[in-house]
């Protein structure tokens, strides 16, 4: 059972798709858990009527502190930090559970995107979708139709796309991130504290707390990519539909603020194959 939390800010036609992959793909009981942040175009309407717990922000606040509201309600002791433009594969949140379970994780992180199980890979998979994506946003926008036909002409047949990738992957593991989805145990919060609300970038704050937790007190491992398992995000659709200003804009310091010893934090970083600019 999977308490599954995601923040919006309209994108009515994202909403449907994620919903409609979520709903398919999901084998286990679920609950999702909505931040809406002052969505004007129905979309809370959409997830409440489609059987989700809606939390009504009237205004638009940063990502951690949506993830943070969610958690505060949330039945389960498994959790699931999912973008909205995100398309999950079939039966993920079995096998992502296996997984971790397989290799003793308490916060993993499925292939997407944006992040792929090497660099070259990862530069492969976004320079394709941005030859898709861009021009097809442009001249189409952001429609159920056009976000369908890219995630097609990116992918191909979803579920077969997705089944030869765990046949080529399987169960192996890649120290990472793919801030688009974090999985997390009940137990990882209980270690490493909830997401850093000053931080909008809190997936990589995250990655680092893990990190040095592992190495500080040994009761936890890294942040792990989970390379059988993969995720279609849309890279940025987020940012691109321009919402408002952040409500706690004032709270938020730059993780360079946070981590200032940054020759210490990228030796720390360096199997994760990230670093701090």
């Amino acid at each position: 059972m999977v308490s599954i939390i995601t923040a919006i800010y309209n994108q009515i036609s994202m909403n449907r798709l994620f919903i409609e992959y979520l709903t398919q793909c999901t084998n286990n009981k679920f609950e999702l858990i909505i931040i809406d942040n002052g969505s004007t175009d129905g979309s809370a309407d959409y997830f409440e009527k489609n059987g989700a717990v809606v939390i009504r922000n009237h205004a638009n606040y940063s990502y951690p502190h949506c993830m943070n509201q969610g958690i505060a309600i949330a039945k389960y002791n498994t959790f699931a930090f999912l973008n909205n433009d995100l398309l999950v594969s079939k039966n993920w949140d079995v096998k992502a559970l296996e997984i971790m379970s397989l290799h003793e994780l308490e916060i993993a992180t499925c292939c997407a995107t944006d992040r792929m199980e090497s660099n070259i890979a990862t530069y492969r998979s976004q320079k394709k979708w941005k030859y898709i994506r861009n021009p097809l946003l442009f001249l189409f926008g952001a429609k159920y139709c056009n976000l369908k036909l890219m995630h097609f002409l990116h992918c191909g047949n979803w579920e077969k796309y997705a089944a030869k990738r765990y046949s080529t992957f399987g169960s192996t593991i890649n120290e990472g991130i793919a801030g688009s989805n974090v999985i997390m145990k009940r137990s990882a919060i209980d270690k490493i504290g909830l997401w850093d609300d000053r931080i909008q970038s809190a997936d990589f704050d995250l990655c680092i707390r893990a990190k040095l937790r592992s190495i500080e007190r040994g009761d936890i491992k890294p942040v792990h990519l989970l390379l059988g398992l993969y995720f279609h995000h849309y890279i940025r659709l987020t940012i691109k539909s321009q919402y408002p200003p952040f409500k706690d804009f004032d709270n938020l310091i730059s993780i360079q603020d946070k981590w200032k010893d940054l020759d210490k934090m990228n030796e720390i970083l360096k199997d994760s194959g990230m670093s701090i600019d």
